[in-house]
């Protein structure tokens, strides 16, 4: 009688959500030139939407003292975006911090000199009619047109991308 040796089933591995968001985001970009075209409509549109909402007034609190300026409601949407991030992926909740500061700091010094709303309007409207294209191209609908979540999903996506470039386990 041989020797058979059973193979051992492997456990299934259970999907985290951050993955399944992810690959689902990507099944709607798998031709180049919508990607491409994502690589770079993706940021205008969240530096759009960020830069808007920041331009919209906040009230004055006298309790906030010096730091009225600091508080406004894009304060609020990162720290939405942060909390949603960190429950899906901690470093990709910090890679996402970073990439906000950045647009922030560009947002003050552009707040100085030039009408932060229509700038932010501009960015917002270009980012997206060249994601239309995009889905265009792939021969697809837009994926915001089924699902909102993917607004916060599209940074998310591109973020992963830097970080498998560079082996980082998100």
């Amino acid at each position: 009688m041989k020797n058979q040796t059973k193979a051992k089933p492997q456990p299934k591995v259970e999907k985290r959500i951050v993955d399944v968001a992810l690959e689902e985001y990507n099944s709607f970009h798998t031709h180049p030139t919508n990607r491409l075209i994502n690589y770079i409509c993706i940021p205008l549109v969240s530096f759009g939407i960020l830069a808007f909402i920041w331009s919209i007034p906040f009230p004055h609190f006298d309790f906030l003292g010096k730091y009225n300026g600091f508080v406004n409601w894009a304060s609020f949407l990162v720290a939405g975006i942060i909390y949603y991030y960190l429950r899906l992926s901690p470093l990709m909740s910090y890679a996402i911090l970073f990439v906000l500061a950045i647009f922030s700091f560009i947002i003050v010094s552009l707040e100085k000199s030039f009408v932060l709303a229509q700038i932010g309007l501009m960015l917002f409207v270009i980012g997206n009619i060249g994601q239309l294209i995009g889905y265009r191209k792939e021969g697809k609908r837009s994926v915001f047109a089924q699902d909102l979540k993917f607004m916060a999903i599209a940074p998310m996506w591109l973020l992963s991308l830097v970080l498998k470039k560079f082996n980082l386990r998100y």
